[in-house]
């Protein structure tokens, strides 16, 4: 018997911006939600940015205003779950888009799928990621190398629901002393955090990353696996590099 897999696209940018993917994304649920787009994944990168998910403690925003502006690094309040988060340059955010039926879904089984996904790819390089039972996101040892914060937008024309948000992959060496030191991240204060670099010694580019991790995201979600095209639309100023 012939196993049947979903169509998805996927769409890549080197450095893209976080108002502007944060409005792709609601665009793109809209029209995943009325069935005029297949599920999508993005995977980007993004210039300094503090994300505030839906638990909303400011006080784990450690930097004033100044050396927010000093540091090039702008906030936004989001829809997502979770506290507060770094993205920036060096790290892999993948968002994906999907639509899930209402039919037998388990919200958290999502959360534990997205994990695996980075799990899986850090096994292939003989790091063994894990879980923490009160933590959602990929560890390291006691030290996160992956944060996951995510949205269910509730179908308006189906039963199920659209996923929004997903998960940052920190790849780049010393990004943990690097954003992370203004905030606590995800409030907790007891754990660090760390990067592929940091773990491994190797050195990635955001691209090589995300085209490795795509075997994995379709494999785990039941996907074709196929290329990444570029995401043009709408990307970072540019004298933003890439990391």
């Amino acid at each position: 018997m012939t196993e049947s897999f979903k169509p998805i696209d996927i769409r890549f940018s080197p450095m893209y911006g976080y108002a502007e993917a944060w409005e792709l994304q609601k665009t793109i649920v809209r029209q995943i939600d009325k069935q005029e787009r297949r599920d999508t994944l993005l995977l980007l990168q993004h210039p300094p940015t503090y994300t505030i998910g839906s638990q909303r403690h400011p006080e784990h925003l450690l930097f004033s205003e100044e050396e927010l502006a000093e540091q090039g690094i702008k906030v936004f309040e989001i829809d997502r779950g979770g506290d507060i988060t770094y993205h920036g340059p060096g790290q892999l955010v993948g968002y994906p888009l999907l639509y899930l039926d209402a039919a037998g879904l388990d919200l958290h089984a999502y959360l534990r799928q997205l994990e695996q996904v980075i799990i899986d790819w850090l096994a292939g390089y003989g790091v063994e990621g894990g879980r923490k039972p009160e933590y959602t996101g990929v560890w390291v040892g006691d030290a996160k190398i992956a944060a996951i914060g995510v949205k269910f937008n509730k179908s308006r024309n189906r039963r199920g629901f659209v996923t929004s948000h997903g998960f940052a992959l920190n790849l780049r060496a010393g990004i943990g002393q690097e954003g992370f030191r203004g905030i606590i991240p995800c409030g907790i204060e007891q754990f660090a955090v760390t990067s592929f670099a940091d773990v491994t010694g190797i050195n990635l580019s955001i691209r090589q990353a995300a085209e490795e991790l795509v075997p994995h995201f379709c494999r785990s979600f039941g996907y074709k696996n196929v290329e990444m095209t570029e995401l043009l639309e709408h990307p970072a100023d540019s004298d933003e590099q890439s990391g």
